[in-house]
Parts: C-alpha cells; sequence; structure tokens
C-alpha cells in the first residue's frame, strides 16, 4: 500500500487519523441510538425511522452544502459544520445520563448529526486534493477507503461491547471523546481558500449541475456505481440467510455484514501499484465486472445452501456455509472497493477546484439513496421470489451495464489518469 501521502504531508496525516476517529464514533453512535430506540419502543418501525427522518435534511444540506464549499474557505466550513455535527453526541450523551426515553429527541439529535455529516462529508471530499499531490490522489482514494473500512468494521464492533458492558450513557460519552480527536485534524489544516470566482447562489448550483452534464467521464463513472450498488447490494437478505440457511442467530449476520468491510480495508492495503494504473475508466468498469460476478457466485452459494439438508438453529451454524457467504462477501467488498479508488481519484483529479464541493454535494444524493434503494431491490424481489434469485439477476444487469457502458462510451475507456478530462 502507498503511504507516501502520509509521509509527504503532515496535514494529511492529521486529518487522516482525525478523520477515522470521529468516523468510529458516529458508526459507534449509530448502531448505539438503534439498539436503544428498539429497546425503548420494541418496534423496528421505530428504528427505521431515524434513517428515514434523517434522509431529506441530509440530502438537502449536501446539495446546498456543496455550493458553501465551493464559495468559502474550506476548512472554516468544515470546522463550522463539525462544531454544529459535535453538538449531536453531547446531546444524546446528555439524553442518556438523564435516561431519557422520548424518541424524538434522540430523533432530533440524530437527524442534526446527518445533516451537519453531509456538509462535513462534501467539505473532506474537496480538501483532499489541496493536501497532496495529484498523483497521490490514487494512494489517497485508498487511505480513505481504509478509513471508511475502519470506521465500518470497528465503529459498530466497539458499540456491541460497549452498549453490553458499560450502558449507552457511557457509549455515548466515548462518541464525544472521539468526536473531539477528530476536531485536532480539522483545526491544525492550513487556510484552504476557493479558487475561481466564488458565488453562494442557485446561479452557482445550476453552475454545478450544468458542469456535470458536460463531465459526460464523472457521470459514466456515477453511473455504474448507482448499477452496481442497486442490483448487487445483498446486505438486507443477510437476516433471512442467518436464520434460514447458515443459523447461528445474530452473530452470523454480523459476520456477513463485516466481511464486506474487510474486504474493502484488504483491497486497500494491496493497492500500492494502483498509482500506476493510467486508465482509469477500464479498471472501474473492470472492478464492476469483476462485482457483478461475485454478487453473482454469492447468489449460486445461496442457492446451493438453499438445496441442503443442513439443519440450522439459533445457537449453532453450518460453518462451511457460513465461510463461503463472508468469503464471497469479502470479494465483493474488495472488487467494489477498487473501482471505488478509481471513482474517486478520477472525481478528484479532472473535477477543476472550483466545482469539487458542488460535485461531491450532487454525489450526495446518489450515496444517501443508493443504499436504500440496492435494499428494496434485493428485499422485495427475494420476497417475491427466493432468497438467491435477486443476487443472479443483478449478477447479469451489472455485466450487461457495465459492458454496455464501456462500449458506448469510448472516452471513459481512453480516459487517462495522466491527463484527466471530466
Amino acid at each position: 500500500m502507498d503511504l507516501s501521502p502520509l509521509r509527504e504531508s503532515p496535514a494529511y496525516l492529521r486529518f487522516w487519523i482525525s478523520g477515522i476517529a470521529g468516523g468510529i464514533g458516529v458508526q459507534l453512535t449509530a448502531v448505539a441510538i438503534g439498539i436503544q430506540v428498539y429497546e425503548i419502543s420494541g418496534s423496528t418501525a421505530a428504528v427505521a425511522m431515524v434513517g428515514a427522518l434523517a434522509l431529506g435534511p441530509m440530502i438537502l444540506v449536501g446539495v446546498l452544502g456543496g455550493t458553501l464549499v465551493d464559495a468559502f474557505d474550506r476548512r472554516k466550513v468544515l470546522i463550522s459544520a463539525s462544531g454544529v455535527a459535535f453538538c449531536a453526541p453531547i446531546g444524546i450523551a446528555l439524553l442518556a445520563w438523564n435516561n431519557v426515553e422520548t424518541l424524538w429527541a434522540y430523533y432530533s439529535f440524530t437527524t442534526l448529526s446527518s445533516a451537519a455529516g453531509a456538509l462535513v462529508g462534501a467539505a473532506r471530499f474537496a480538501i483532499h486534493p489541496r493536501l497532496v499531490r495529484r498523483e497521490l490522489l490514487p494512494a489517497v482514494a485508498a487511505l480513505s477507503a481504509v478509513s471508511a473500512g475502519l470506521q465500518a468494521a470497528g465503529g459498530p464492533a466497539l458499540a456491541g461491547i460497549l452498549v453490553a458492558s458499560v450502558g449507552y450513557a457511557w457509549t455515548y460519552t466515548i462518541d464525544v471523546a472521539l468526536f473531539a480527536v477528530g476536531f485536532w485534524g480539522i483545526i491544525s489544516l492550513p487556510p484552504i481558500r476557493p479558487q475561481g470566482q466564488p458565488r453562494f447562489n442557485l446561479g452557482a448550483l445550476r453552475d454545478g449541475l450544468a458542469f456535470l452534464r458536460r463531465a459526460q467521464n464523472l457521470r459514466t463513472a456515477i453511473g455504474l456505481h448507482v448499477v452496481a450498488f442497486t442490483l448487487g447490494r445483498p446486505y438486507a437478505i443477510f437476516p433471512a440467510v442467518g436464520a434460514l440457511l447458515i443459523g447461528g442467530g445474530a452473530w452470523t449476520v454480523g459476520l456477513l455484514t463485516a466481511s464486506g468491510a474487510i474486504g474493502v480495508i484488504a483491497s486497500s492495503v494491496f493497492s500500492g501499484r494502483f498509482g500506476e494504473v493510467r486508465r482509469h475508466g477500464v479498471a472501474i468498469g473492470y472492478s464492476t465486472m469483476v462485482y457483478g460476478l461475485m454478487v453473482g457466485a454469492l447468489g449460486l452459494a445461496t442457492l446451493c445452501l438453499t438445496r441442503s439438508d443442513s439443519a440450522v438453529s439459533a445457537g449453532a451454524a453450518d460453518f462451511g456455509g457460513l465461510v463461503l457467504l463472508c468469503s464471497l462477501t469479502a470479494l465483493i467488498g474488495g472488487a467494489d472497493n477498487v473501482a471505488g479508488i478509481f471513482r474517486t481519484t478520477m472525481m478528484q483529479s479532472a473535477t477543476p477546484d472550483e466545482y469539487r464541493g458542488r460535485l461531491q454535494g450532487i454525489y450526495t444524493l446518489v450515496l444517501s439513496a443508493g443504499p436504500r434503494l440496492g435494499d428494496t431491490y434485493i428485499g422485495f424481489v427475494a420476497a417475491l421470489f427466493t432468497l438467491w434469485f435477486p443476487q443472479l439477476l443483478g449478477a447479469l444487469l451489472i455485466l450487461f451495464a457495465t459492458g454496455a457502458y464501456l462500449r458506448l462510451r469510448p472516452g471513459f475507456r481512453r480516459y487517462d489518469g495522466a491527463d484527466p478530462v471530466p
């Protein structure tokens, strides 16, 4: 793995470490809140409302916030947004310490956290290219993937341990401490003033949309991502797989879910030669095809387990089946991450600096709606047919769509990372 950005840029090193600390805290509280809301209400619908109520404000702030990021000093925008987000874990911790069980109070703080977090994400994306040389952006994308994987794996695991051992109040208090560490890397950033002619109005947002309409390579990269996570995201059926096919109950579902993050981390660790790859469009296309093949393999494995005579129970699991599904899920996560590394590199290197915040704001729409679309597709198709069918169908559609994109977009196939064209 190429660690050059961490060695060459002390500001990026601090930024990266603080991002991991703060992100683990966010994931920690997200999982703990879900457990606590269910404990208070006994309703899965109440748990679903945590994300549902936050979706609208998160999208609105993400889109408009991208314009804000392009118009003002990004360090100041990030400090301000992080300060607002910091109020959420503090407020939730105070609620827990005072044994408050009013759901709307928890919903209010989680919505605040999600909305402010969308602006934080847009600012962080736009700051990265200003801290390192352009040649190091593939390495930065890989390091960002490692950070995301550590957050996705470490936060939920830590939440389960802390909630069970010390309770909700101390769990949220630890998030406050992690968030404080996150501030360290932000405050120590140099000023990052906007380039070009910054504006903060609806005209600036329209300019961002117009840029994306002209940027065929960026639209293709985002389009392939939409196809992949809409048709190939398997996580929504894991509870049913754990209950009906491999047994073991909640812990097998946790292992299956964590396997995707493990694949992300592993593929990032072995990404050291990615900086030598110049044809980023081809790399995205081939990685997406591998992703589709692994989704299909997961469907076939699920089919085989469906047809097997192995007994399942809440206490015992089919170990061989579990290892097989975890391995395939890790490969899915790894292939998705490789495509993501080159997609992020393309978005950061081919986008002029004055548009980076707005592009990430628009991309927030995709990132917010995508997992929900994917969960809806696989959940409904599995309910209508069987557990293995949506994965096989999704794999075929992913392979067809990716092949069509690569055939119909010759500019994307020819994209050269040394001469980025949006």
